[in-house]
């Protein structure tokens, strides 16, 4: 029996318009919401990737530049020169493990941790800049994480 040709007739597809793509509504509310916490971060002193790194530290202090790595989605090659930039600010150690050299323990220093006090403010100024409520937000938050895993299951 022969399989039905499943690939669509592109003859027949309308043209893609900008404003109808679900990739350019995430791309560019993405760049909105970096622009926020641009705004937000520069009273700390931090750019929104330093950020990122100080809250996996303040979830749990002296982690691998592996697992921080892991949990960031981001690479040693992306992740080393900002931990670099963050331990000359002072904000992080970066020390090689006892046990095995090869791995680097990133550890909080005290202005690091200090900044958390700071940063305890901001889902508030964000959810009040996105005119939203915590209930929305959560919502919001979760279908895109769904959105994610479908995503990279079918990547």
């Amino acid at each position: 029996m022969k399989t039905p040709n499943t690939t669509p007739n592109t003859k027949s597809l309308p043209v893609p318009q900008l404003g109808d793509q679900l990739c350019f509504a995430l791309y560019s509310t993405s760049l909105a919401m970096n622009k926020l916490y641009r705004k937000l971060l520069k009273k700390m002193g931090i750019t929104y990737s330093q950020y990122l790194v100080l809250m996996v530290l303040w979830e749990q202090d002296q982690q691998t530049v592996n697992d921080i790595g892991a949990r960031l989605i981001l690479d040693s090659a992306t992740l080393t020169p900002l931990l670099k930039r963050m331990e000359a600010q002072e904000l992080i150690t970066r020390v090689r493990a006892a046990a095995d050299e090869r791995q680097v323990i990133i550890s909080l220093t005290k202005a690091g941790n200090d900044l958390r006090k700071q940063a305890a403010a901001l889902p508030i100024s964000v959810m009040c800049a996105a005119e939203c409520s915590s209930e929305q937000i959560r919502g919001l938050k979760d279908e895109i994480l769904a959105l994610r895993a479908a995503l990279l299951k079918n990547a």
